[in-house]
């Protein structure tokens, strides 16, 4: 197998990048690049940092390498890494000096795959890390940690599963003897229990999509109602444009901000009124738009005054989804009506906007994420977990023979098994290592 190399920081300037190998080669390779009278390349000394020089061609330059002795290693196979001053031109012309030198250009993801191809780390643990660098909230972060016991999970129901395929085999062994029913009912009640498993992690993981993607929350009301400003409020900065011009905002903006480990996704939109203006029409549809996408909808109104056709009209089209009512103003005599579980606010003073926020998260996640529990964000893994449980509630339901429900649970076992890898096909795999960055 070739040996493979790669740039495993983020391009740009920096105190440090990390050029990293892995191969057979690689001691060989880097022994041609590198010295230190620190460093015997004869009788290597592994997991020692080795401050030496890395020769590029004229020049050289001072730097620190790692070798990691096979099998002790992420890859399993021996890796040598190579810490250099940060920056652009450097890291390239080191990486280019491996290239030169007998490695090959690693693609995305392989150092990972081959971790796994090595039995260094499961299919789901390989997911995981990737999780784990594209998590973009607390939350998120959180859940994917609490993951980890996902393979010994599935293992372990695998092993119930095969288990109970013995029993069947030793059943179908001996077809004169009259226990077969009470052997479906052993089965049954065993098949019941794994599917309860499932749904349970199924129940703890449902609120995994706005753990990952957040809540999205559009701003709706009609022009000069100061969602532009709540915007700003909301955020905490001024990133929305905020004048007394009726129509200022003609495009959504989107703003993100962390609330309990949850991303609320903002969206300030244009007012939504009748206009002539062909620009202000499609800025008042994609209004509508966010209004049908959106888990929540804050409806703001100006209190400080009446509410016109305009505010009911648009009242009208939010109120059959889930909506808060904000009043603002509050810093200014009341006029407008009242609401029933309306929330009074001041976006230019700043004040209630942590009652906002409470309500949004309230309404969406309705119960506290026990992150002490198996939660799942992954989309593959929630979707292999859902199919598996219809397995299982399908041997449950259906009073199939004995040779029929092997041929099921046989199914099951598979089904679980594309989580850990265990009956994976080469196709999948290859499609989930792709999604890591280049020297992972």
């Amino acid at each position: 197998m070739e040996t493979i190399a790669c740039i495993s920081t983020p391009l740009g300037k920096g105190a440090i990048s990390i050029i990293r190998m892995s191969g057979k080669n690689s001691l060989a390779i880097a022994e041609k690049v590198f010295s230190s009278p620190n460093f015997n390349f004869k009788s290597p000394t592994p997991r020692l940092l080795t401050l030496g020089e890395f020769k590029l061609d004229e020049i050289k330059e001072k730097c620190m390498m790692v070798y990691f002795k096979s099998p002790f290693s992420y890859t399993g196979e021996d890796i040598v890494e190579f810490q250099v001053h940060g920056g652009t031109v450097l890291t390239q012309k080191v990486l280019e000096k491996l290239l030169e030198n007998g490695a090959v250009l690693a693609r995305p993801g392989e150092f990972s795959k081959r971790a796994f191809e090595n039995g260094k780390i499961s299919l789901d643990e390989a997911e995981r890390i990737v999780d784990e660098i594209n998590a973009e909230s607390e939350g998120e972060l959180k859940a994917v940690l609490s993951g980890s016991e996902l393979k010994e999970k599935i293992l372990s129901l695998q092993n119930k599963l095969t288990e109970l395929l013995a029993q069947i085999e030793a059943t179908l062994d001996y077809p004169e003897e009259d226990f077969e029913e009470d052997a479906k009912k052993e089965i049954g009640e065993k098949i019941k229990s794994i599917a309860t498993q499932l749904s349970d992690i199924l129940k703890t993981s449902e609120n995994a999509k706005y753990l990952k993607e957040g809540i999205n929350i559009a701003i709706i009301g009609s022009p000069n109602v100061g969602k532009s400003s709540l915007l700003n409020a909301l955020l905490g900065i001024n990133r929305a444009i905020v004048t007394s011009i009726q129509g200022t905002t003609r495009d959504a903006i989107t703003e993100s901000l962390s609330y309990k480990g949850i991303k609320l996704n903002f969206s300030d939109t244009a007012g939504i009124r009748e206009t002539a203006d062909t620009i202000e029409k499609i800025g008042v549809k994609k209004s509508e738009d966010l209004i049908k996408k959106s888990d929540v909808v804050l409806f703001l109104v100006d209190g400080s005054r009446k509410l016109n056709e305009d505010d009911r009209a648009t009242y009208n089209k939010v109120k059959k989804y889930k909506h808060i009512v904000v009043v603002n103003k509050s810093d200014k005599k009341r006029i407008a009506e009242k609401f029933d579980e309306e929330i009074e606010v001041s976006a230019l003073k700043k004040q209630n906007i942590e009652k906002i926020l409470e309500k949004i998260y309230s309404l969406v996640i309705k119960e506290e994420i026990d992150f002490n529990s198996l939660v799942l964000t992954n989309e593959r893994q929630l979707n292999i977990l859902k199919n598996a449980e219809k397995i299982a509630y399908d041997i449950l339901n259906k009073n199939e023979s004995m040779d029929v429900m092997a041929m099921l649970i046989k199914k099951l076992w598979n089904e679980l098994g594309k989580i850990t890898g265990e009956s994976e096909n080469e196709q999948i795999i290859d499609l989930i290592f792709s999604k890591f960055c280049l020297g992972k």
